[in-house]
Order: C-alpha cells, then sequence, then structure tokens
C-alpha cells in the first residue's frame, strides 16, 4: 500500500475547518515551552525520590535532573537572554515575553533546586551510608581518613592543579564552561588581601576514596570508600545475550567511603600558596551559552566541518549565563566574580552544598549490583543472529525490533553481515549520534575494506556530539568511505541504512529504518523501534534520499517515505484533517501520537480542530507539551501522558484511524521527527509506515493501548501545566509497561 498523497479539502470542508479554527491562536491555550521543560525535569527529580527504584539509580535520577537543568541554562535561557539583548524578542505563542520567562524560570527552578538538596540530604544520603557507602565532607574525616585524602592530593592532584592569581598584573582568568572551581582569598604577610582561581581538575573523579570508620553515617552531603583509588563513569549495568545469574548469598560489601575532591584542594591550599595565609575558599561554577551559532549561509558542504570546528572552539568561550555559589560565599567575592564575567546578581543560583551534581553519576561504577536495577537481558532476534541470512529473512517478511528489549546487536549483525556478504554492492548510511567504539562504524570500515561501495552522512551539527562525529567522519575519509557532512542550513536527524545486493534475479535493496540513533551505548537504556524491511517502495524511496543527502538531488515527494522539511509537515495535517471529516461523516476517528514534545503551534491547533470535531485524541508526550488539555470546547478530547522511568522513551508513532473493527481504517508511521517546528522546517526527518497488519496490530493494541494504561511510569497532564501520576483503579494491580515489554516478547514477527 503505497502511502496516499492527500488532496486539498473542498470549499465546504474549509468553511467547517475555518469555523473549528477560530479562537485556536489564543495565548491562554498554549503552555509556556521552557516551563513545560522544567516540569518534565520536575518529573525526571521525582524519579530520584521513587523508593520503588535501586538506591544507586535513585542517585542516577538525580544526576541527571541537574545535567538537564544545566543543559537548559546553556541552551534555553541562553537563547532567551540573548532576544532580551537584541530588542526584537517576539512573545512565544503563550503570550510570555522573553523578559517574562526568564521571571517565571527562576521562581520555578528555585524551589526544584531546593527539593533535589533535601532529597540528597535527607533521603538520599542516609540510604547510602545505611547500605554502607558514606559521602563524607572533609570536616568529617578521621585522622586517618585524612592521610589518605592528603597522600591523594600530594599524588595525584598537586602535580596537575595550577592556581591563578587575580591583580593587576594577572589578569581575570578564563573561567571555561561547567568547570568547578574554587574563588580562594588569601592574605600576605603585610595584611593585604588577594583573590585567586583554582580550577577543579575535570580529569579527575569527583569522589577520592579514603578508609572507612565504623559506622560513619552523616546527614550531609559527603563522600565514600577504603581505598584510594577514585571512581570512573559508569555504563550501564546491562547485560546481552547472557544467563541470569543463579542466586547465591554473597558476602556482606565492604563499607565505602569518599570525600569531594573539591574539599580535598580546599584543605591543602596552604601548599599551593606558601607563605600565604588563607582565608577561606568558595565553590563556584559558570553556564556559559552553548548553543553553536554557525553561519551556514555562504558555506558550502565542503566548508562544514571547518565552521564546525570553529564553532566548537567559540563554545568554549559562549557568552555566561549563570554562576552558581556557595551560599557561604561573601558579598566581595560574589562581586568581582559577577564583575569580572559580566553578570547579574539575578544570575546567581546560591546552593547550601556541594555544587554539580551530575558528577553523582560516578558512584553507579560502584561494584553493588544490589542498589541497581537488575540487568535486562535483550532478546536477540534469531533471523539476525550470527551465522544466519538476514536477507533471506527480511526478503521473506518485514522485522520489527523494540529497543532495548531487542537487542541492539541485531542491528549492528545486520550491517556486518553486509559488509560480510560478496553478494552486497553497496551501503549507505545517516549517523547522528554514534557514540565511542561504535560496531556499526566497525562494520562500515570493514565493508570498505572488503570492496564494497560505502557512502556515510555524518551529521556534524548533532549538538555536544561534535567532536565525536568529526573524528569519525575523518576515519570513514581516510578508509576510502564517501562521507558527506549534512545539508547546509539543515540537520539530518533521519535513521536510514540502505544496503544494496545483486541476487539471481538482480539488484535488491535491503532498508533498516528506525525511531533511534546508530548507537550500542544508548540503545541500552533508550526505548526505540527499527524496521527491517525489503519493501521495493521504501528502498526506492531510500536510494533517492540518499541522492538528496549526498548530491543535488532535489526530490521532493517520495512513494511512501513521510521526508522533512519538504513534505513531513503537510502530510501529517492532511492526515489528521482526513480524520476529522471522515469522523464528521460518521466513522468514529482516533490519534494516537506518541512523541517526545510536542511544541508546533500549527500541529497543536490541528489536534485542536479534531478534539471539536469530536475525535478522541490519546498523546503520550514524553518530555515538552504545550497543548493544553481538557480545555471546554477546544481540547475536552485529547488526554496527555507522560511516561518517565527507567528507559527513555525516545519512540516515536503516528497512529490515524476511522472505524473500527473489521470496518477500521488505520496508518501508523514510526520516525525520528519530534512536533517541533526545528523537526517540522530545519531538519532532514523521515516517518515510514508499518504497513504489515500483523505488525500494524501489535503496535496499536501491545504497545500504544497499553502505554496508554500504564499506572507506574505515567502521569497525566492537567489543564494547568501540572502533571499527576496515574494510580491503579482501587483492587487493580500497578502497571508498569517497561517491566512487561522486558519480559514478554510481545512483537513476534509474523
Amino acid at each position: 500500500m503505497s502511502a496516499k498523497r492527500l488532496a486539498p479539502t473542498d470549499p465546504e470542508s474549509l468553511q467547517e475547518q475555518s469555523r473549528l479554527d477560530e479562537g485556536l491562536e489564543r495565548p491562554e491555550l498554549y503552555i509556556n515551552r521552557e516551563l513545560s521543560q522544567l516540569e518534565f525535569n520536575r518529573r525526571v527529580l521525582e524519579e530520584a525520590e521513587d523508593a520503588r527504584h535501586p538506591l544507586l539509580e535513585r542517585l542516577k535520577f538525580l544526576a541527571i535532573f541537574d545535567a538537564a537543568i544545566d543543559d537548559f541554562f546553556m541552551l534555553r535561557v541562553a537563547g532567551l537572554k540573548e532576544q532580551l539583548a537584541s530588542k526584537m524578542a517576539e512573545s512565544a505563542p503563550d503570550g510570555m515575553a522573553p523578559g517574562a520567562q526568564l521571571a517565571a524560570i527562576r521562581q520555578r527552578v528555585l524551589p526544584l533546586f531546593a527539593e533535589q538538596r533535601r532529597a540528597l540530604k535527607e533521603a538520599l544520603l542516609p540510604a547510602l551510608c545505611q547500605a554502607g557507602i558514606d559521602l563524607l565532607n572533609y570536616a568529617d574525616l578521621d585522622e586517618a581518613q585524612r592521610i589518605a585524602a592528603a597522600a591523594y592530593f600530594h599524588r595525584e592532584v598537586f602535580p596537575i592543579i595550577t592556581p591563578l592569581a587575580v591583580d593587576p598584573g594577572h589578569p581575570f582568568p578564563h573561567i571555561s564552561n561547567r568547570s568547578l572551581n574554587l574563588a580562594v582569598i588569601l592574605r600576605t604577610p603585610l595584611g593585604r588581601e588577594r583573590f585567586a582561581r583554582i580550577k577543579i581538575p575535570p580529569t579527575l573523579p569527583r569522589f577520592v576514596r579514603v578508609p572507612p570508620a565504623s559506622a560513619q553515617c552523616q546527614d550531609a552531603p559527603a563522600s565514600s570508600a577504603a581505598a584510594e583509588e577514585p571512581v570512573a563513569a559508569p555504563p550501564m549495568s546491562f547485560a546481552e545475550g547472557a544467563s541470569p545469574p543463579i542466586p547465591s548469598t554473597p558476602p556482606p560489601p565492604e563499607r565505602l567511603a569518599f570525600v569531594w575532591l573539591e574539599q580535598v584542594v580546599a584543605a591543602h591550599l596552604a601548599t599551593l600558596f606558601r607563605g600565604m595565609e588563607i582565608v577561606q575558599a568558595y565553590p563556584f561554577r559558570v553556564l556559559r551559552d552553548a548553543d553553536i551559532e554557525l553561519d551556514e549561509d555562504e558555506t558550502s558542504e565542503a566548508d562544514l566541518l571547518e565552521v564546525v570546528q570553529h564553532g566548537l572552539l567559540e563554545r568554549r568561550f559562549g557568552a555566561p549565563v549563570e554562576l552558581y555559589v556557595d551560599t557561604s560565599m561573601p558579598e566581595q567575592a560574589l562581586e568581582m566574580l559577577l564583575e569580572n564575567l559580566e553578570l547579574g546578581k539575578e544570575d546567581v543560583m546560591a546552593f547550601d552544598g556541594p555544587l554539580g551534581l551530575s558528577d553523582l553519576m560516578e558512584l553507579l561504577r560502584l561494584e553493588r549490583p544490589d542498589l541497581k536495577d537488575k540487568p535486562l537481558v535483550p532478546r536477540i532476534a534469531p533471523e539476525l543472529a550470527a551465522g544466519r541470512d538476514p536477507f533471506a529473512a527480511i526478503a521473506q517478511c518485514d522485522l520489527l525490533l523494540h529497543h532495548p528489549y531487542d537487542s541492539f546487536s541485531s542491528v549492528a549483525e545486520f550491517i556486518r553481515a553486509a559488509a560480510r556478504d560478496p553478494q552486497v554492492q553497496a551501503i549507505k548510511q545517516t549517523l547522528y549520534r554514534v557514540g565511542s567504539d561504535s560496531p556499526v562504524v566497525h562494520a562500515l570500515l570493514e565493508a570498505i575494506e572488503r570492496g564494497k561501495q560505502v557512502a556515510v552522512l555524518v551529521e556534524l551539527k548533532a549538538r555536544f556530539d561534535e567532536e565525536n562525529n568529526i573524528e569519525w567522519a575523518r576515519a570513514l575519509e581516510e578508509a576510502g568511505v564517501h562521507v558527506t557532512y549534512g545539508l547546509v542550513g539543515l540537520k539530518t536527524h533521519a535513521k536510514v541504512a540502505l544496503v544494496v545486493r545483486r541476487e539471481r534475479d538482480g539488484l535488491h535493496r535491503y532498508v533498516h529504518l528506525g525511531t533511534g540513533n546508530y548507537n550500542a551505548s544508548t540503545a541500552r537504556t533508550y526505548e526505540d523501534f527499527c524496521l527491517l524491511t525489503s519493501d521495493p517502495d521504501l528502498g526506492a524511496d531510500a536510494s533517492e534520499l540518499f541522492n538528496v543527502l549526498t548530491g543535488y538531488s532535489r526530490q521532493a515527494d517520495y512513494r511512501k517515505l513521510l521526508v522533512a522539511p519538504l513534505s513531513l509537515r503537510r502530510e501529517l495535517l492532511a492526515r489528521i484533517e482526513r480524520v476529522i471529516q471522515r469522523h464528521r461523516a460518521g466513522a468514529p476517528g482516533r490519534l494516537i501520537f506518541k512523541v517526545n514534545a510536542l511544541v508546533d503551534p500549527e500541529i497543536i491547533r490541528a489536534l485542536y480542530r479534531a478534539s471539536r470535531a469530536g475525535v478522541q485524541v490519546d498523546l503520550l508526550v514524553r518530555g515538552i507539551c504545550c497543548l493544553r488539555p481538557g480545555v471546554p470546547g477546544v481540547s475536552e478530547h485529547i488526554r496527555v501522558l507522560s511516561l518517565v522511568g527507567r528507559f527513555l522513551e525516545h519512540s516515536r508513532i503516528f497512529y490515524f484511524a476511522n472505524g473500527s473493527g473489521q470496518r477500521r481504517e488505520e496508518e501508523l508511521y514510526l520516525g525520528s521527527a519530534d512536533l517541533m517546528p526545528r523537526n517540522l522546517d530545519r531538519r532532514v526527518e523521515v516517518l515510514f509506515p508499518i504497513e504489515q497488519p500483523q505488525l500494524r496490530a501489535a503496535l496499536r493494541e501491545k504497545v500504544l493501548e497499553q502505554l496508554l494504561r500504564d499506572t507506574v511510569n505515567a502521569r497525566e497532564l492537567q489543564p494547568d501545566g501540572s502533571y499527576v501520576r496515574r494510580r491503579p483503579a482501587e483492587g487493580q494491580a500497578p502497571l508498569d509497561m517497561q517491566l512487561w515489554f522486558a519480559t514478554n516478547p510481545l512483537l513476534s514477527n509474523p
């Protein structure tokens, strides 16, 4: 079944659409984008406070919350400040001007930070202590622990740390983005005060391990462990293809104690400033504008690598956005920082306790399986297991995989099989975020070694992955791969791999289409779908898409794919409108969308029109949602749920239906695009149809409908923009769909 190109509506329908559109641009019908993002961060923080998660997983959510707020300030708050400074700012769809948004953000963020600190101090640290992990302040160390901390400082820290004086002969140093620093107040032998800055080395772990004391539980932030070796960043506890371990009674875990690195440095400042009196030291952090501004107006694709590299250098020197300080910092030291950073007091956040809590993620490296989620053992698709012929299986029927419940190794094995198959002539692929030591990239390198034609689009503008992608692009180029760096003015976010294979009757195309990145690491924690198909139309569409991405083709329409920025917006709106029209004609309408974010005003108005017409609209929006559900006369037929749990709900699903039972007419698309202006208008995105009835039914009945019933991970958006956690009805057991997917192979391929 080819994707239908929907015709413009007739005059009568246009008149009805105009009636349904009436008043739908009113600001009160829209939730502010920035405040909605903070509400998502609140839901992440709630997971840190949820005792159903193992202890170290709760600490992980606390760290994720902290990192997400950093990103929010570096990108969203920085953008609002730029708008405010330009004096050409426009109000958001909800009517808030940039200045009002900045004030509202601060009003929302302060209580969130207070809740984060309260959760750490009153719940997580005492629980860690009870579990045998002490996070200690330096002031609470006993003599043996201080000796160990001193030994670590002199051995590992002193040789690499650089104190920087600030005076007429030493200008105020550059404070790098997100770095942790000490503002040191000194006094000379003549009694004059001096200021110095010390950057805490980011190459060292945040937590210094010291010998444990007996029952040294603390109520305030501290650190843990029983040796002097620090802890490195953790991989996800995830066993792929392995059998669950046989239960046994392990010995009691060793008690651990840690102290914060900056406190160890502060305790040994006299070693760094000999002959000076140390008055006090105060930690601080600076967040800078991290959104790379690329001037692509006169940039050719050949210059794009150089432009992105230059942008990466500029990111280090982005304008300061926010200053985080300790509440103990005196006014004089604060004023000095503000003056040199050109910030105002409204740009300061003061904390009682350690800064940069995203570093708590390091503690997931600890060998404490009793404090972590049980490892997920993903299913291996038998058709794609090592040694099998994946092309014969895909030629027989489409294969649908659901990550992380179905192993990503099956996707890597598909690319590896293509690299090794002598009948394969060419491989073409898009790469957005591939991570380090990528099995997919290694398979592509093997393919070029075996004489295949390999073409890869590496998107250099994938935010915060630019450097990694530049390295992979160079490695692929050096091996002889045809590498392009993306389209000027657009990010390529589509997830497509094309394999061309010579068979008895000619060339055949095999296509992988996904909702997530070709990243083996994130595929263990991100929920996504992918389709492996030999459908001739999808194969032809993929070929023509790569002609656009690597050449000068101006292909605008495709047989089955919906592609942004050319047709995706138009086709989505047309399908919503068709559901509305058929609903009005007597065939009950249903829309179910699962996305990461819903921001686009035009799409929101279309969904409001559907609700006004009586269509049931169910939205699974994990993050930002600017649509306001439950407004009488506008959105009373719209329900919005957000699912936040162990795995990041990342897949995008678009379901359109009229009628029911045997008379149901439906379309279902998966893809890479969220419902945001940037995805619909400024990115190359792809939605692809699920046409085999068995797969479509499984996605409708066993995924979408079940997700809408979740009573563990789901919160429901209220008309006022707040979220209320879903609870099971009285007498019903809680339904955790992530747990259900992990234990039930619901997507059995036909």
